[in-house]
């Protein structure tokens, strides 16, 4: 299969690493000029599993994608959320006919920019519990486990679904088809709508927040939130699974800095809250559903943002 890999970080090394080495004609596109210039010159350095490899695959900025119309079969997306609409503006030129979108990206409504660009029957949408840390430039740490589940927006792209999952268990991603990722979507990100925002406006990382005697009200309510605006688009939550779920990561990663933390606090760049708790303050306003909590934690994320004078 011919795939091209929007994000060429620790995420999107991973996923091409392993297609690559499955046969798969991978491409890669990336904006950070200083992984571009290492992933051509030097290949990408991974430690996968306590191994050292070296993977060389061709990378490109948007800009410079193809032009000639030598179009993608599938495009896997893991760019941030907020990058979304400038990135595909510019892949246009390899988004053919019969060319597929997977959207594996934290976060809900992206299928809503997706459209401007594919038709809605080549979105495929998914949850991927992979890991990957990135050391730098062309540098990412690969260990563990992991799976991905994935599904068709539309009837129609059931069938190209079920091969992408094929395509990716021979590359040992440990994929399936799903009949409502819709309510893994939503699951992952009452986690993300949880701690990352916290942990960000907080500074800590996953243990000290459930440390504090606020955590369980805190997750509670935010939950609660997610829940009443996911009801009026047809995803029942189970409010209490989704608490304990999110709980257990208080001891399980403890150790953990979320994303969005490492984004804004560490490296000073913008955040993916709006396609967080941005989006379930969004979605309530359109549905008439109070949701103070997502609120306050979107204006604090931006006004943080301000702060630290991000763009």
């Amino acid at each position: 299969m011919k795939i091209t890999v929007l994000g060429a970080g620790g995420m999107g090394s991973r996923f091409a690493i392993m297609l690559h080495n499955a046969g798969n004609e991978v491409n890669l596109v990336d904006g950070w000029q200083e992984n571009i210039d290492a992933i051509r010159n030097n290949g990408i350095s991974a430690n996968m599993n306590n191994q050292d490899i070296n993977v060389r695959l061709p990378i490109s900025t948007p800009q410079e994608i193809d032009k000639t119309g030598n179009n993608a079969d599938l495009i896997i997306v893991f760019t941030k959320s907020n990058q979304l609409q400038e990135t595909f503006e510019a892949v246009k030129p390899i988004i053919g006919r019969t060319t597929y979108v997977l959207c594996l990206l934290n976060g809900i409504g992206h299928e809503e920019i997706l459209k401007e660009f594919v038709p809605t029957k080549n979105i495929l949408q998914g949850i991927t519990m992979w890991t990957a840390i990135m050391d730098g430039p062309g540098k990412v740490r690969l260990s563990g486990d992991g799976n991905v589940e994935l599904q068709n927006f539309e009837p129609e792209g059931k069938v190209f679904a079920e091969k992408v999952v094929d395509v990716f268990n021979k590359a040992g991603l440990n994929a399936k088809y799903s009949n409502n990722v819709k309510y893994s979507i939503w699951r992952k990100a009452c986690v993300n709508g949880t701690l990352n925002s916290l942990c960000t406006i907080l500074e800590c990382n996953i243990g000290q927040l459930g440390k504090t005697k606020e955590a369980d009200t805190l997750l509670k309510k935010i939950i609660a939130e997610f829940a009443a605006v996911s009801e009026k688009e047809g995803i029942r939550l189970d409010q209490n699974e989704v608490f304990n779920h999110v709980s257990e990561t208080f001891s399980g990663v403890g150790e953990h800095y979320p994303s969005m933390y490492q984004d804004l606090i560490k490296n000073h760049r913008l955040t993916e809250i709006n396609f967080i708790n941005g989006a379930v303050t969004n979605k309530g306003e359109k549905y008439g559903i109070s949701t103070p909590y997502c609120d306050i934690l979107t204006q604090l994320i931006h006004a943080k943002e301000e702060i630290l004078n991000v763009s």
